[in-house]
This record gives C-alpha cells, sequence and structure tokens, in this order.
C-alpha cells in the first residue's frame, strides 16, 4: 500500500506510531496543542501522541512515556499508564484503569472500570454507580474486540485473544481468550516439540509499535490449527476444580521452589526461563507480577516431609490438566531464595531499595526486596530475628528518659533544642513518656503536668492559644479557622486525657454552631485547592465535638450538629477515591490523602464508624505512595508516611486484612519497605527528626518526630500483624481504637 509522501493529521491519528519519526514541526506543535487542550487532571509524558479525533475526557489522566491514543478512542474516568501502552482506534477505556509497562490494547477493545448497581427496587438510570477498578500489569497484549470488566486484575504477560470477555483475574504469563474468558495455557509453557522462544528485544518494549499485536515471545510450531496468537487458541480439558497445590512449610525446601502468586491459584508451578532484560532476574530484578486482588491463600505443611514433596510432580494449579515438573531443591536456595528482589511500583519498576544494613534485613516477617506476593506469611520467629522490633523498642525506652531531658529547658517543654517553648512540645513529650514509659515524664509532678496543661485552655471560649500569642478571634460561625489552637484542640486534649481529667471546658464554639452553620462552613472549606487544611479543620471540629459529649453542659445544645457533619462527609465523598477533593498537577494527591487521614481520624476513627468506599481509598492511598516527589528516596518525612499508614490501616480492618484482603500484599510490602526506613534513623538519645527538608520542624531530632515515628512504626507493624513485637500501643492522638463508639456512645 502506498503512503502519501507527507502524511496528514488523519493518517498519524490512525496509524500514530509513525508521528515520531515522520510528523512536520508544524504538526507536532499542532499535537502539543491537542495534549494541552485534554481536560481533567492531566500528565502526559514524553514521544505521547493524543489523537484529535480521540474523546479524551478524563477526570485524572497520567499517560506514560512513549504512549498514544489513536483515533476516536474513548476516555474518560482515571485512566493511568506505564511507558510504551497503545490504545489502538475505538478503545474505550472509561472508569478507574491502571495500565503497565508495554500494554498494547487492540481496537474496538472496552476496559470498563465501572458499572451500576441492580437493586431491583429503582430503574438502572437512578442507580448509583459502582467502581472497584481494572488494573493490568506489564507486557500485555489485549486483542481486538475485548471487553474487560469493571474489578478486573490482568497479570503480567498475559495475551488475550480477540472477542474475549474478562469477567475474572488472570494469572500472569495467561493466553486467555472466549466468553467469559479463560485461561488456556501459560504462555511460557513447552508447546509441540519446541520450546517457546524468548525475543531478547522484546519483554516490555519489544512488542512493535506499528500494530499492537505481536507478542513479545515467538512461540515454537504450533500443530494446532488455530493458534492463540491468532486470537483463537484451542483450550485444553478444563478441571471443573482448581488443582490444589501442596505447599512446603520447611524453610529451605520453600526458598528453593518455585514462588506462588495470588493470582486464583492458577500460576503454572514451572520456573520461567531468565529474562534477557537489562533488568532480569540474572541480575538480581526480577519483574514482578501485580497483585491480585485476593492474596495468596496460605496452605501450611505439616512436616518437613512435605518439603520434599516439593521436589516432585506437580498438577499445574490454572484449571489445566498438563503436569509440570517443580525443580529439586537447589544446594544453598534457602540462603538466597527471593532475596535479591527489589521493591517494585505499581507498574513493576523496579524501586530502589534503602541501604538499612543487617539490622533491619534481620526484621521477621519482612520478605527481602518486598516482593509483591508472598507464598506464605512467615510465622512469627521466635529467636534472633524476632530482636528487631522488640529491640528497637527496648532501645527507644531505655533511652526515652534522656530524649525527654534534652527536650527540657528547665522550665518548660521545646521540640529540641534551641528551639522556642510550645504548647505542642509540652504535649508530645506526655505522649512519648505515657508510650514508652508508662509514666508522666519526670520533670514535673502528674498534679503538676495536669495543672499547666489545663491552665492552658481559656473557660469561656475553650480554646488553647499559641505560648505568648493572644487569644484567637472566632469567627462568624463562633469557631475558628486555622492556626495552631485549631491543633491544640486535638493535643492538649489528648494529652490531659492520658493524664485523667481530659479537657475541664467545652469548646463553646463547637457546641453553640448550629447545623446550618456548619454546614456553610464545610461548603465554603477549600477542598480543591487545600484539601489538607480542609481535612485538618473537621479534625479539629470533630475532635471538639468528641471533648464536649463527656461534658453535662457541653454536646451541641440539641442542634444536631455531629449528626449533619457525618452526613455531609457521607454524600460528599468522591466515589472514585473515597476522599474528598482533587488532586492537582503540581502536587498529585498529597492534599486529598494527608487531608483524608485528618479528617477521617478525627470523624470517623475517633467516633468507631466506617469510612465509605474503603477500597477506593485503598487504591488512591497506593497510588499516592508511588508519587517519587513526596516518596521518593529521602523525601519521606513523618506526616506523608503516617497519611497514608493510618488510611490504610483503618480501612484493612474495615475491609478484613487476612491473606486474601483486598490488596493486601502491597500493602504488607509498602509497610514493610517503610520499615526498613524508618528504624535505622532513630538517633540515639534523641529520638527521630520529622523528616528531611525545610517541611514541618525538619531533620533534627525533636519531640514532634519521636512521637509520630513511634506511632507510625506501631501502625506499620500492625499491618504486618507484628505490633505486638513493640511491646506499646499508642494511647493518645495516634491511638488505634476509636475514642467512643458512635455519636451517642461511650467514650
Amino acid at each position: 500500500m502506498e503512503h502519501p509522501s507527507q502524511p496528514s493529521v488523519r493518517h498519524f491519528d490512525h496509524c500514530p506510531w509513525l508521528f515520531a519519526d515522520e510528523a512536520t514541526e508544524e504538526q507536532r506543535a499542532a499535537q502539543r496543542e491537542v495534549q494541552r487542550a485534554v481536560g481533567g487532571d492531566t500528565g502526559i509524558g514524553e514521544r505521547c501522541y493524543v489523537a484529535e479525533s480521540a474523546a479524551v475526557f478524563p477526570d485524572r489522566l497520567r499517560l506514560g512515556d512513549d504512549s498514544y491514543i489513536a483515533a476516536h478512542a474513548y476516555v474518560t474516568g482515571e485512566l493511568d499508564t506505564g511507558s510504551h501502552c497503545t490504545l489502538n482506534p475505538f478503545t474505550t477505556v472509561r472508569g478507574n484503569v491502571v495500565l503497565g509497562h508495554g500494554v498494547r490494547i487492540g481496537a474496538h477493545t472496552s476496559l470498563l472500570g465501572f458499572n451500576h448497581s441492580m437493586a431491583p427496587d429503582r430503574p438502572v438510570y437512578r442507580q448509583p454507580l459502582t467502581s472497584r477498578g481494572i488494573r493490568v500489569g506489564d507486557d500485555v497484549w489485549i486483542g481486538s474486540h475485548v471487553i474487560v470488566v469493571d474489578g478486573v486484575t490482568i497479570g503480567d504477560h498475559c495475551v488475550i485473544g480477540a472477542g474475549a470477555v474478562v469477567t475474572r483475574d488472570l494469572p500472569a504469563w495467561s493466553v486467555a481468550a472466549g466468553n467469559p474468558a479463560r485461561v488456556l495455557r501459560d504462555r511460557r509453557e513447552v508447546r509441540g516439540s519446541g520450546t517457546a522462544e524468548v525475543d531478547p528485544a522484546a519483554a516490555v518494549s519489544g512488542i512493535r509499535p506499528d500494530d499492537s499485536r505481536t507478542p513479545t515471545t515467538r512461540p515454537a510450531p504450533d500443530p494446532e490449527p488455530r493458534a492463540a496468537a491468532a486470537g483463537h487458541p484451542q483450550p485444553t480439558p478444563h478441571d471443573r476444580r482448581a488443582v490444589q497445590t501442596a505447599r512446603a512449610a520447611d524453610t529451605e525446601a520453600a526458598a528453593a521452589a518455585p514462588e506462588r502468586r495470588s493470582d486464583d491459584n492458577r500460576t503454572p508451578t514451572t520456573r520461567p526461563a531468565p529474562d534477557p532484560e537489562p533488568r532480569a532476574a540474572a541480575a538480581g530484578h526480577p519483574q514482578p507480577t501485580p497483585h491480585d486482588r485476593r492474596a495468596v491463600q496460605t496452605a501450611k505443611a505439616a512436616d518437613t516431609e512435605a518439603a520434599a514433596a516439593a521436589a516432585a510432580p506437580e498438577r499445574r494449579s490454572d484449571d489445566n490438566r498438563t503436569p509440570t515438573t517443580r525443580p529439586a531443591p537447589e544446594p544453598g536456595a534457602a540462603a538466597t531464595g527471593n532475596a535479591e528482589r527489589a521493591p517494585h511500583d505499581r507498574r513493576g519498576v523496579q524501586v530502589a531499595a534503602p541501604a538499612v544494613g543487617a539490622e533491619v534485613a534481620d526484621l521477621p516477617g519482612i520478605r527481602p526486596g518486598g516482593g509483591r506476593t508472598p507464598a506464605t506469611r512467615p510465622a512469627p520467629d521466635p529467636g534472633p530475628r524476632a530482636a528487631t522490633l522488640a529491640g528497637f523498642a527496648d532501645t527507644a525506652r531505655d533511652q526515652a528518659a534522656r530524649l525527654l531531658d534534652r527536650c527540657w529547658d528547665g522550665e518548660r517543654y521545646v521540640d529540641r533544642p534551641g528551639a522556642v517553648p510550645t504548647v505542642r512540645a509540652h504535649c508530645d513529650a506526655v505522649e512519648i513518656a505515657d508510650l514508652l514509659l508508662g509514666a508522666v515524664p519526670e520533670h514535673l509532678s502528674a498534679e503538676e503536668h495536669i495543672g499547666r496543661l489545663s491552665g492552658l485552655q481559656d473557660p469561656k471560649s475553650g480554646l488553647v492559644p499559641e505560648f505568648g500569642e493572644p487569644l484567637p478571634v472566632a469567627d462568624a460561625d463562633g469557631f475558628i479557622g486555622e492556626g495552631a489552637a485549631l491543633y491544640h484542640v486535638l493535643c492538649l486534649g489528648y494529652a490531659l486525657d492520658l493524664l485523667g481529667p481530659g479537657l475541664p471546658h467545652p469548646v463553646c464554639g463547637v457546641r453553640d454552631m448550629t447545623s446550618r452553620q456548619l454546614i456553610a462552613r464545610l461548603e465554603a472549606l477549600p477542598w480543591r485547592t487545600g484539601a489538607w487544611g480542609a481535612g485538618a479543620w473537621v479534625d479539629s471540629l470533630a475532635t471538639a465535638a468528641h471533648w464536649n459529649l463527656r461534658h453535662d453542659d457541653g454536646g451541641d445544645n440539641g442542634h444536631g450538629t455531629p449528626e449533619a457533619l457525618f452526613g455531609w462527609l457521607l454524600t460528599r465523598a468522591d466515589p472514585w477515591t473515597g476522599m474528598w477533593g482533587r488532586p492537582s498537577a503540581e502536587e498529585g494527591r498529597l492534599q486529598v490523602v494527608n487531608g483524608y487521614y485528618r479528617l477521617t481520624r478525627g470523624s470517623f476513627a475517633q467516633f468507631g464508624l466506617p469510612v465509605p468506599y474503603p477500597e477506593r481509598v485503598v487504591d488512591a492511598v497506593l497510588d499516592h505512595a508511588r508519587d517519587a516527589r513526596h516518596f521518593g528516596p529521602g523525601r519521606e518525612n513523618a506526616c506523608n508516611v503516617l497519611d497514608v499508614a493510618h488510611p490504610l490501616w483503618l480501612c484493612t480492618r474495615q475491609l478484613g486484612r487476612d491473606a486474601d484482603g483486598y490488596r493486601s500484599g502491597e500493602i504488607r510490602d509498602w509497610a514493610e519497605r517503610q520499615l526498613a526506613t524508618v528504624l535505622p534513623r532513630w538517633q540515639d538519645g534523641r529520638g527521630f527528626g520529622f523528616g528531611p527538608g525545610a517541611a514541618g520542624p525538619g531533620p533534627d531530632p525533636g519531640l514532634q518526630g519521636t512521637e509520630m515515628w513511634l506511632a507510625i512504626i506501631w501502625y506499620l507493624a500492625d499491618l504486618l500483624d507484628r505490633s505486638g513485637e513493640l511491646g506499646y500501643r499508642p494511647r493518645g492522638i495516634h491511638r488505634p481504637e476509636p475514642a467512643r463508639q458512635g455519636i451517642g456512645g461511650l467514650s
């Protein structure tokens, strides 16, 4: 077929792979304008193409480098792609969809990451929308006219035949087809008399960009007349009951055996050939599989004889009857196992693991490198490996008195030597002493602590100004909108709660606020531009309402203000994220996620009420936790890590934290990496710094950083079911238990 000497825009729209090499400067300038015109929260990488004829109306779009959206594609909702991803002509992508690297989507295919509910009490057009989202791993080829429905996860290296309807998760390396789609074989398995050849130039970027229909493997000649490569693979006899795979309990045999993944127990047990990519397994960087929504089910072998059975031939667990052979354990395999696996991000990109030394490497139950999907969850080791978390806590307890002495200037508490005394510093000292020592800071008696802190609250307004500052002026509705006094409602209240009496006076501006005034204030908060501050305001108001309910003359004077607060929050939560506010191109989800923590800490968590859309929250928080602007090496600070850890903890408590809990493997991996990063940052006799940079108190160790990181470590350890090793549990601001059960419940 002959092409015009200079392709037109219409030509590029249908053949966007030609654009990089053949477009004129005028066409490149026009394409930049097309990309700038895409609405919503949009970020488009290098060498990308968006067809002028495509209907791209996202709420959020992240298009990775060297990716394109071709003619007449239809994109709405939230789409996040890796590099070298292609949406070919007439592709539809809607709802919440995440693609890894090298994902090729054939023409007329639909990825529908949302759905309607179908309750019988109303017409479908009046039903609310729901969304669990679609996740697609790296190096995936989805043929033409495929439909992928909401809630599906497609593993790395999958090939899906044309016309398939994918209604359930597919494990990595699957070749699948049909309606509904089912796994036909493993892409790596031996076919006929030959073996599958791997193209060294393939993998992520090796799929041909000119038609998105050439898979990255070159199978040996296939005797079947309708091969999967043509989109019509022949099925093998289907086992109605998935074969259950034997699990070895013996550590050495488990390390030598191929890794199990969490994709419906259907991943073949053969070990893949070495990956020829630059980041191949031989170099210590194996490519991960995306985490299945149902994390791996762990079956435990009763004795070491079961480990020996791992070397025996084993039936595959992918509903096919083809036997495979598991290699026998190799000498020294237990010593290495998967120890070279490095943490991976959402799309399988290698993330540099911090050099934390042997101390952190010995964390029991922390998988070296944080591979996404563990085969089993190791039981706590009572031996030397169990010493790290407990040893850290013992060190912190032994040095707590010295740390507090360092921040006592002889009259009052300062965050760190040389800083000015603050109300928060005194409250942090009380929290640290209670957490580590089970006592009050020894510089004052309990009565003196109570007297000093209680005397800081203004009896008329119930507000607490900073040392040396005037009482803040209330707004028209009776409460304040900003300043240190907002946080003092939390820190002073919980410090006095730990000491015994609690706040002596109600917070009158909250007590007297009507529900109408509250709604007006909530509507006026800067949710779009400052969700963090908006969430902090809700935290303070809700905490004041909690303290007021303890007073006979407190409460809300019958205004129904707490009920109005929760009603407003429940009806304003974004069903796509479970949060309040919108991300921005400058900060990503930072404002939204940090605001979510503050808001839910004071409201839903403090009052013991379930949060809305917890699965969507987990999705949004994990997405945010991969933002290198806030979680790159050396960039994590206490606020940002706490504001991820607590929402994950809160939501997993609500959803269930078993091995098959929602994205539990990814959550555990993140918690492990954070623990491995933070524990070595303890400085003897000084504690923790808040974090690098100018945010908060900065990098120098002090009371605020120490109090926050001690609580963070507890939440991280509890996400791993290991918080008991610490021997402490937060009881103040960062307490895991609700302060009361519902609005009318007991505190």
